[in-house]
C-alpha cells in the first residue's frame, strides 16, 4: 500500500481547485459545486447536496465520494460542514422520480438544493448534468467533475455520507432486502429479496425490476 504523503495530497488537492480557480479569475467570487447521491438506486430518494467552499481551503483526502472509504467519507463530511462558506443538501422524493423520471427529479434537486443555499453562489459547477439556475447565476457542467472539481467533490460526500445513513435506517425498517449493504442499488442479493418479499414502499415503481414485478 502506497504510504500518505500530506505534501502529495495538499498538491493533489490544489489541482482539485482549478476549475474554480478558473471562475475566480473571471471575477466570480462565491462558486458552489454541485453533485448527488441515489440517481441509479431502486429505492429512496436522490440526495443533492450543494457546497459553497472557501478558495485557500486544504480537506485533506477530499476526493470523489466513490473512491473514499465510509470512514474517511464520514471525517470528510464533518470538515466539509465546518469549513464551508454555505452548504444545503435536499431530497428528492420517491413520489418526485417515479413522476417526473429520476433525471428531472435530479435537476429539479439541484436547483433546490442551491435555493436552499443561505448564500447565493455567483456560479454554479454541477457534475455532468447541466442545469440553469436563473438568469443571475452563471453554471458549469463538468464530465466526472466529482474528480475533477473541489466543490463538487465536498457535495459528492455531503450526498453520499446523507444517503448511507438514510440506508442504516431503511435496512432496519424494512428488513430482508439488504439495504445496509446495497444501499438500495440492484445486487443479487436485492434482486432476490425483491421476488421473494414483493416492493417494500420505498421502492421507486417507474424503475425495473420492481416495475415489471408491480405489474405481474
Amino acid at each position: 500500500m502506497k504510504k500518505f504523503s500530506v505534501d502529495a495530497d495538499m498538491e493533489r488537492v490544489q489541482n482539485l481547485y482549478r476549475f474554480e480557480d478558473d471562475v475566480r479569475a473571471k471575477g466570480f467570487n462565491l462558486i458552489a459545486g454541485v453533485d448527488e447521491a441515489g440517481r441509479g438506486s431502486l429505492v429512496g430518494p436522490v440526495v443533492v447536496a450543494a457546497v459553497i467552499l472557501p478558495g485557500d481551503v486544504y480537506l485533506e483526502r477530499l476526493d470523489d465520494s466513490k473512491k473514499l472509504s465510509a470512514k474517511v467519507r464520514e471525517i470528510l463530511y464533518d470538515k466539509i460542514i465546518s469549513a464551508a462558506i454555505s452548504y444545503s443538501c435536499v431530497e428528492v422524493s420517491v413520489t418526485e422520480v417515479d413522476t417526473l423520471n429520476v433525471y428531472h427529479a435530479t435537476l429539479a434537486g439541484m436547483k433546490r438544493a442551491v435555493e436552499n443555499l443561505n448564500v447565493q453562489p455567483e456560479f454554479v459547477l454541477t457534475d455532468a448534468m447541466h442545469v440553469e439556475f436563473g438568469d443571475k447565476i452563471f453554471s458549469q457542467s463538468i464530465v466526472h467533475g466529482d474528480r475533477l472539481s473541489a466543490s463538487i467533490a465536498a457535495a459528492s460526500i455531503i450526498a453520499k455520507v446523507t444517503r448511507d445513513r438514510l440506508a442504516d435506517k431503511w435496512a432496519t425498517i424494512y428488513p430482508g432486502y439488504g439495504f445496509e449493504h446495497n444501499r438500495g442499488y440492484g445486487t443479487k442479493e436485492h434482486f432476490a429479496a425483491i421476488e421473494k418479499l414483493g416492493a417494500s414502499p420505498i421502492h421507486r415503481q417507474s424503475f425495473n425490476p420492481v416495475k415489471s414485478l408491480l405489474a405481474k
